[in-house]
């Protein structure tokens, strides 16, 4: 029998997931689901699934499949738009409430507006970076005929930050999928290139490891923030401009915790069949 499972559709800064409360649509298959509901003409379209389950350990806990069906480790985008959505949708009236991800349970601060039914904006305690799974500072890197120089940084995730005078000059369709895929990475990697603008913002583009080039990434924004701040190019206070959108990253000195504040948006609900 046909399973109907309602889903909202929401982005952070671009960053697009379709989202399904499990507690009420038990979801099977997520891998295969993943796949088949991100292709842009044939489903729904999106950057991967967001499921919003029970946690024995945190208020939620979410899991992420990306497009190509694997399971990534964290979202700083979905879990913004993941805050947003449990305030809204009455899972929770808290402000402040933590979120058990595959890297660990995160502290989720929730704006909102003066009437208090909507969620403006959402800040995550990304926790502490770690430098990935092969440490790289400003080393260089061979990839797709070409040399880059690269700093490796894990907010949960690991990153490959590739910092350039003019990132428009960058083929990002193809430098991404080499270096995602270098044998540096058996476990792949997402890669950010980025360029510190005369305002002392940073332009950021992204290839994500099993979702291609998306419109922002917020464990990248993170990573290549840090990176900047390791190499001298940025104090620990930085914007982040995105193809989709903007974030506020901010390391803080005392704790090590880097911080992550952005908008969530809803784009629509919906409803689809689990054949």
């Amino acid at each position: 029998m046909a399973n109907i499972i309602r889903f909202t559709k929401m982005h952070g800064a671009g960053n697009d997931y379709i989202y399904v409360d499990t507690a009420r649509y038990p979801v099977s298959r997520p891998e295969a689901l993943a796949r088949q509901w991100s292709a842009p003409h044939t489903g729904i379209g999106s950057d991967g699934l967001v499921l919003i389950e029970p946690s024995e350990e945190a208020d939620f806990r979410m899991r992420i499949f990306n497009a190509d069906g694997s399971e990534a480790m964290m979202c700083g985008n979905a879990s913004r738009c993941i805050g947003k959505y449990v305030y809204e949708y009455g899972l929770t009236r808290k402000t402040d409430i933590t979120l058990e991800t595959r890297s660990g349970i995160k502290a989720l601060h929730l704006v909102v507006n003066a009437d208090g039914q909507q969620v403006d904006a959402v800040t995550v305690d990304m926790g502490i970076p770690a430098e990935g799974p092969r440490a790289l500072r400003e080393q260089p890197i061979e990839a797709d005929g070409r040399t880059y120089v690269g700093t490796t940084v894990s907010m949960g995730n690991p990153h490959l930050v590739i910092f350039t005078d003019d990132i428009g000059s960058i083929p990002l369709q193809e430098a991404g999928p080499a270096l995602e895929r270098h044998p540096w990475f058996p476990d792949r990697i997402n890669v950010e290139f980025a360029q510190v603008l005369p305002d002392g913002s940073i332009r950021m583009r992204v290839w994500e490891r099993g979702s291609g080039i998306t419109q922002a990434c917020g464990t990248g924004a993170c990573a290549t923030a840090v990176a900047a701040c390791l190499t001298g190019r940025a104090g620990r206070r930085t914007d982040i401009r995105m193809d989709g959108g903007r974030l506020s990253i901010d390391w803080d000195a005392d704790t090590g915790h880097v911080r992550m504040t952005g908008s969530a948006t809803k784009v629509f609900d919906g409803e689809i069949t689990e054949a």
